[in-house]
């Protein structure tokens, strides 16, 4: 019964014509502080959240989720004997072996070092999307015996090749020859180009056939190992330690988060410190409601009396205004939440109206490999951002509603 009361004093008070009508414009300011805060929140993570798993899908296009190596950098010389052991395994959707060995490349006095990847064209599409980001050619152009590379677009224009062009490969292994000792090197010829978007693979990758490759890096017969394709990406950690187990320690197993473990780590940081930082506005907004509350104390001292004067606790009192902020909290908290969501679902449309209006660009695609901005809502932040949120405004109404409660009737009917 007491909380009935409580609830329809305090409902009063918020929707009532009040006398201070500059009370009424803090109580607004305050519902559109706490909701510009939580939309900015919830967009920001959103973009945040979109360049990284924009980053991480193409980082994935080329690193597979989980890879099975020789320890010590020794090759493998079985590695069909792995497949066929985790291949009836339903979380695994494909294998691939390779060969990898860092070289040099030259052409007409350009000299590039890059790493070499060895494929089996048939093979690779199980485990990796380079097929799809061919920009020249494609990965069956590679032939074993035929020694031709596709190479990475940033790669192609800094040694100036075109398709059809031959390319000087040289190994780190050394010749021993009659007039001394020389650097092992082969002519390969280029049969196509790719473009992933990604610095580190489109100026320092190339890829051969696998037979090709193990023949000029010297491994006779062996592969540098078997790389793996989880059904979800996110379980490759688990997947990871299950391989492992069941190889017995024979060979080194890793997956894609061990190997981009410090840039994930940074983003997430980054991702946390902007969150704590954006939150700041949140408090300053729930300051509004201190302010609004203190001044409804002050203009309500008399009808506190009177309440006070009938009975009423001051537990009772406490909780009359801690609804109203709490009521101002969830207003701002839900209009907040709905703006964001809806932003951050539009923003790229939303920027991409902009930039023809103004005709302009954000990122320029001749400078970001990232040229529009990506937006991923996810309900984990989204609640998160929104609970916390109305908690500090529930704490904001704490020491308001403390100081109406200590008011005494007959300091406050005095000058009645």
């Amino acid at each position: 019964m007491n909380l009935a009361i409580e609830l329809l004093i305090g409902l009063r008070y918020l929707r009532a014509q009040r006398r201070n009508h500059f009370i009424s414009f803090i109580s607004l300011i305050s519902i559109l502080g706490i909701a510009l805060a939580i939309i900015l929140l919830i967009t920001v993570l959103s973009v945040m959240n979109g360049f990284q798993q924009e980053l991480r899908d193409r980082i994935l296009i080329m690193t597979s989720h989980i890879t099975v190596s020789g320890i010590s950098g020794g090759g493998i010389d079985n590695w069909e004997s792995i497949t066929n052991t985790f291949s009836d395994d339903s979380d695994i959707t494909g294998s691939a072996p390779y060969v990898r060995g860092e070289v040099m490349l030259s052409h007409t006095g350009n000299v590039n070092a890059a790493l070499m990847r060895g494929i089996l064209p048939e093979w690779e599409s199980f485990v990796s999307a380079v097929a799809d980001k061919m920009t020249v050619g494609k990965l069956s152009d590679l032939k074993a015996g035929d020694f031709g590379v596709i190479v990475g677009a940033e790669l192609a224009r800094s040694l100036g090749v075109l398709p059809g062009d031959k390319l000087t490969v040289i190994a780190p292994q050394l010749n021993v020859s009659p007039i001394g000792v020389i650097p092992r090197l082969r002519n390969f010829t280029l049969v196509g180009i790719f473009e992933v978007g990604m610095h580190e693979f489109d100026s320092g990758l190339i890829l051969a056939h696998m037979d090709d490759a193990a023949k000029f890096l010297r491994l006779k017969g062996k592969v540098s190992g078997v790389r793996f394709k989880v059904e979800n990406l996110f379980d490759a950690p688990r997947k990871r330690h299950e391989l492992s187990q069941q190889l017995a320690g024979r060979y080194w197993v890793s997956d894609w988060t061990r190997r981009h473990a410090n840039f994930f780590r940074a983003v997430k940081m980054e991702k946390t410190i902007m969150f704590i930082i954006l939150s700041l506005i949140v408090v300053v907004a729930a300051f509004n409601i201190v302010s609004t509350l203190v001044m409804v104390v002050t203009d309500k001292e008399s009808d506190i009396a009177i309440l006070r004067t009938l009975g009423m606790s001051p537990a009772s009192v406490m909780r009359i205004f801690m609804i109203q902020g709490i009521v101002i909290g969830l207003l701002g908290t839900l209009t907040g939440m709905a703006g964001g969501v809806t932003l951050a679902t539009h923003l790229e449309s939303i920027v991409q109206y902009i930039e023809q209006v103004f005709q302009t660009s954000f990122l320029d695609s001749s400078i970001y490999y990232i040229s529009d901005v990506p937006s991923l809502v996810l309900w984990t932040d989204v609640v998160l951002i929104c609970a916390i949120s109305f908690l500090i405004t529930v704490l904001a109404t704490l020491y308001p509603a403390w100081r109406a409660s200590r008011t005494h009737p007959v300091e406050a009917l005095r000058y009645e």
